[in-house]
């Protein structure tokens, strides 16, 4: 247990170091300005960092992960998404998994029974918990973008009206805000039931899970228990935006503890394993097409090999081949 307790430790702790400093060490300027800009710019930087090693790495030869034909002959039908032999099949096929996770939702559950036999099943269940708390965030993310703009934009108008059709509290209740925390409730259980999860897992697993949730719960608290005003967080937000380094107005020491807690989150996501976000895009076994049998894919590391033609070898060994009694083709 000390793998789960220690991240969620961790993240009270978080949690309590800027409530503490704002509401009785007064480091609202600390907590609203430095650290916000201080989180961007190791996130921007980590974040090209990582790509920019990775992008560097070569890849002489085709390595896609493939489960289907491969493009031959002209009459013999290729799968178009399982082997892709063109750049826009590959890029459709990367697509497919970043927004709906095709690879996971072909994901089997294995299980070794008392009788030692192996029975395979369907696990869509891990599918549906990870497309849930991906696309609530990618919803929460953009319904937050009404407060780095002026005038809102108008798909933030789209998705605000959308989450909140239940329209079953004031202010309205949103969807997403009960989805992702169920999601997060499901993904740690999920390690803490299987026994092989539980094993294999590490505090680097349960962190982000608790940190996302505490960002989700202080958010939840702001808008329907606290109640805070929007405008004041508009304002410190558009600062930022435009560079702003003036002191931020009067808002609840839960706004600094939600930015904190996102400040934190950020500087974390380069140096972790959230960077699959990105890494999903520079995959070799992914995003590269499955072309070997119409082009020869050449190990630009092998150092140059000077090949003989067999009349050469012949020139050389030719009175040895013919004491040998070797057929030859010159005299």
């Amino acid at each position: 247990m000390k793998k789960v307790l220690m991240p969620l430790v961790m993240v009270a702790i978080l949690a309590l170091i800027p409530f503490l400093g704002v509401q009785y060490a007064g480091l609202s300027y600390l907590f609203g300005v430095i650290i916000p800009y201080t989180a961007i710019v190791v996130l921007l930087a980590g974040f090209l960092l990582r790509l920019t090693d990775w992008l560097r790495r070569p890849v002489p030869f085709r390595i896609p992960t493939t489960c289907g034909q491969e493009k031959s002959l002209d009459w013999i039908k290729y799968d178009r998404l399982e082997s892709p032999a063109h750049f826009w099949e590959a890029a459709v096929r990367v697509l497919s998994e970043v927004l709906f996770f095709r690879s996971l939702f072909r994901n089997t559950r294995a299980e070794l029974h008392k009788d030692a036999n192996l029975a395979y099943g369907s696990h869509k269940w891990l599918w549906l918990g990870g497309l849930a708390f991906h696309w609530s965030l990618l919803v929460i993310v953009l319904r937050h973008s009404r407060f780095f703009f002026v005038m809102v934009p108008g798909f933030t108008d789209f998705l605000d009206h959308a989450d909140g059709f239940l329209d079953v509290t004031l202010p309205a209740f949103y969807i997403t805000d009960a989805l992702v925390l169920a999601a997060i409730t499901f993904l740690v259980f999920r390690r803490l039931n299987d026994a092989k999860m539980r094993l294999i897992s590490l505090q680097t697993d349960y962190f982000p899970l608790f940190l996302i949730a505490a960002i989700v719960v202080v958010g939840v608290l702001m808008r329907y228990v606290v109640r805070l005003d929007i405008m004041p967080v508009k304002d410190q937000m558009l600062r930022l935006v435009n560079f702003s380094f003036d002191d931020p107005g009067e808002i609840g020491t839960l706004f600094y503890v939600h930015l904190f807690l996102v400040s934190v989150l950020a500087i974390y996501f380069p140096f972790s394993k959230l960077m699959h976000a990105g890494a999903i895009f520079l995959s070799p076994t992914r995003n590269l097409s499955n072309n070997s049998r119409q082009k020869r894919h050449v190990n630009p590391w092998n150092a140059v090999i000077k090949f003989r033609t067999y009349s050469e070898y012949e020139d050389d060994y030719r009175e040895k081949m013919k004491k040998a009694n070797l057929p030859i083709e010159k005299q």
